[in-house]
């Protein structure tokens, strides 16, 4: 089987809603793309940080539960990472953060056909900088994903974040960004174009994600834009990171992941990015169906249908 390496933050969202009682849900960007990857059979590893108290425990268990893999170091003493997720009238999170964030020291994950990372893990020191280390060491030897995944109150001044950004953008060959991460990285600037300019960073594909109105992708075939399916949203809790899913699982399912299928990968065909859109606007969709970072099972994403109500 392919190993998929998943490096960032896993966290709990606590999650506040006018109304409803405050609950707390295993989390983070990375953790919830392992999560999603291991639900759909695909066996990941995790390189995270959490802590040995109740929250950690939680978390563990609930990435464990699933099939995802913790690289040795990942647990440590210190306390789990939160995340207050403020939901609006129409389920759309917020977030202030508790966190710290660093590598395990002597990390040795082996090799890895790919490697997705992005959000607070490629921002926050100390760790930061080791995932960029990471990332210019698997470069070469496996398929590199990013989102960016913003989070303007961690991230700094817009221009210094988006510089750092690009630094990412360059090295990976699959990116995927959302439109509001674009508004504030790039304001005032057509998401369409920032994603042409990266794709000429040196990406194969580069996406753009854009909420209910659908998302676009871009390679050196061309451009492809697929609608959202149509759903009663609960709310949008790990939606980008389940569409990473899908855009993952569609690649290794198309055996176009890992250093000997580059140029496939930069070959891709219009027909090719729709299936890959669609698949992970369905995967985004049912995480829309339900509260939290919830994303489907194999069987549950095979046998789900929008008109069915979620």
């Amino acid at each position: 089987m392919d190993e998929l390496l998943v490096v960032g933050e896993a966290l709990v969202d606590i999650v506040e809603r006018r109304g409803h009682p405050r609950t707390e849900h295993p989390g983070g960007s990375p953790a919830n793309v392992a999560l999603g990857l291991a639900r759909l059979g695909r066996s990941p590893l995790l390189l995270t940080r959490i802590g040995t108290d109740d929250r950690g425990r939680a978390v563990a268990d609930h990435l464990g539960s699933a099939g995802v893999r913790l690289v040795p170091g990942s647990v440590t003493g210190d306390r789990t990472s939160t995340a207050a997720a403020h939901l609006d009238a129409d389920g759309v999170a917020s977030y202030d953060f508790d966190l710290d964030w660093r590598l395990p020291d002597g990390l040795d994950t082996g090799p890895a056909t790919a490697v997705h990372t992005g959000s607070i893990a490629t921002f926050l020191p100390p760790g930061g900088d080791a995932v960029l280390d990471l990332v210019r060491r698997y470069r070469d030897t496996s398929t590199i994903s990013y989102d960016p995944n913003a989070r303007p109150r961690l991230m700094g001044e817009p221009s210094a974040a988006r510089a750092r950004v690009e630094t990412l953008v360059a090295l990976a060959h699959v990116v995927k960004v959302s439109d509001e991460d674009l508004a504030w990285l790039a304001p005032g600037q057509d998401p369409a174009e920032v994603a042409t300019d990266w794709l000429a960073r040196g990406p194969a594909v580069v996406v753009v994600t854009r909420g209910p109105a659908g998302a676009s992708a871009v390679a050196a075939g061309g451009r492809v834009d697929v609608p959202a399916p149509t759903i009663d949203v609960v709310d949008t809790v790990g939606a980008g990171d389940s569409f990473t899913v899908g855009l993952l699982d569609h690649l290794a399912g198309a055996d176009l992941l890992g250093p000997h299928r580059r140029r496939e990968l930069r070959d891709i065909t219009v027909a090719g990015l729709r299936a890959m859109l669609a698949h992970a606007a369905r995967i985004s969709a049912i995480t829309c169906t339900r509260p939290g970072a919830d994303p489907p099972t194999r069987d549950e994403l095979d046998t789900w249908e929008p008109s069915a109500g979620g």
